[in-house]
């Protein structure tokens, strides 16, 4: 097992104490996101071999510190990136794409001579990003297109002339056809709605929530949004999407193609190790629509959140419907030794107490909050005793 380092992430979403506050962190400003993994665009530092970042150690050891299993699958790089986030205000409306697309986007960016760190490309790398949220705090967020019907109601009693237009599309087409034709009306260059059409729509929400409002935790949402990007066409946009609290222990699955923006919380992300995102509005950063357009999934579902399974009393896993990661949390109270599942390449992260953990081989590793280490998956079966709370990613 070896410790490693976080690679923190400063964007403008951020929070100036809630990821210092989780992490354990000595930062001032404001922060968003903690990594740990081998993305290449940040990877983690191996404390205890010198500062090798983990890139290298694969590349130097796949067979040992991933295993022969992940290594015919995957190669040699961890297929999994571990997160935890801030957000203090929302993130961007957005996509991540499925890997076909993004092998196929990142080979024409790369041709094309766009640096990989500059600010207009859409495509870090060649992998898909299907994601999953554990919640640390409440989470709010919107994931995915609501039923066409459902959608309709939000526009339906909004006196002004845009949600007249989207409710009769939607009315029209209660189906998959709908919800494109009006999700591409909103974003598409050609037709969004200039800032005082949104203004005015924004409005009429308002006065709705003050008489009684088929969704208020929606018109809500549109408020929040047209306080934040004024203009947007993502506050519109926002009506069509499924609404999501998450309580903390919940978690919510995001697959590739889901749009979604996450609103205000802090949580736990596990995701394909990938930063491809693909974005619409609600944010200063490079927006594509076009590209956008043609990675959505425009099928209606509600939100997948994910049923944890307990594995020895004190940890619950949570599959997520891909082969690349999968995630567990330990909670311990007892002092009691647990087994914990999984025998893969690992990254294990302490939120609270003090753990010792140990390997079949007798190695051990005591973690604090906010320290991480990379267990090889030559390492085998661990076992952990404490008090307090363990993040585990690992591969299925």
């Amino acid at each position: 097992m070896l410790r490693i380092t976080q690679a923190t992430q400063a964007y403008a979403w951020g929070s100036s104490n809630a990821l210092q506050d989780t992490l354990a962190l000595t930062h001032d400003g404001v922060l968003a996101e903690a990594w740990m993994g081998a993305h290449p665009s940040a990877p983690s530092l191996v404390l205890d071999d010198g500062l090798e970042d983990l890139v290298e150690l694969l590349r130097r050891t796949p067979r040992e510190a991933l295993g022969i299993d992940v290594v015919n699958r995957f190669g040699s790089q961890l297929p999994y990136l571990l997160k935890v986030i801030a957000a203090e205000h929302p993130l961007s409306l957005q996509v991540h794409p499925h890997i076909d697309a993004a092998r196929a986007g990142y080979d024409a960016e790369d041709a094309a001579g766009v640096p990989i760190d500059a600010p207009h490309r859409n495509y870090k790398d060649r992998n898909h990003k299907p994601e999953l949220v554990y919640a640390l705090t409440q989470f709010e967020a919107m994931c995915g297109f609501r039923a066409p019907r459902r959608a309709a109601e939000m526009f339906a009693d909004l006196d002004c002339p845009l949600a007249k237009e989207l409710h009769g599309i939607l009315v029209e087409k209660p189906s998959t056809e709908g919800i494109r034709e009006a999700f591409t009306r909103l974003l598409d260059p050609a037709t969004r709605p200039g800032p005082e059409e949104v203004a005015r729509l924004a409005e009429a929400v308002a006065a709705r929530l003050a008489d009684g409002s088929p969704s208020p935790r929606t018109d809500r949402t549109v408020g929040l949004l047209q306080r934040e990007y004024p203009g947007d066409p993502g506050v519109v946009t926002s009506m069509l999407l499924n609404p999501v609290t998450l309580q903390p222990g919940e978690a919510m699955f995001v697959p590739a193609g889901g749009v979604h923006a996450y609103l205000h919380g802090v949580g736990v992300e596990i995701m394909a190790s990938s930063d491809n995102v693909l974005r619409a509005g609600l944010t200063p950063k490079h927006v594509d629509v076009p590209e956008l357009l043609r990675n959505v999934d425009y099928v209606a579902a509600p939100p997948i959140r994910i049923a944890p399974e307990v594995f020895h009393g004190a940890t619950k896993v949570f599959y997520a419907p891909v082969d690349d990661f999968e995630l567990s949390v330990t909670e311990l109270a007892d002092d009691d030794d647990h087994p914990l599942p999984g025998r893969g390449p690992r990254i294990l992260l302490a939120l609270a107490g003090e753990l010792t953990v140990a390997t079949s081989n007798d190695g051990t590793v005591t973690l604090t909050q906010g320290q991480a280490a990379f267990v090889p998956a030559s390492d085998g079966r661990l076992r952990v005793r404490g008090r307090g709370r363990l993040v585990q990613a690992d591969v299925p």
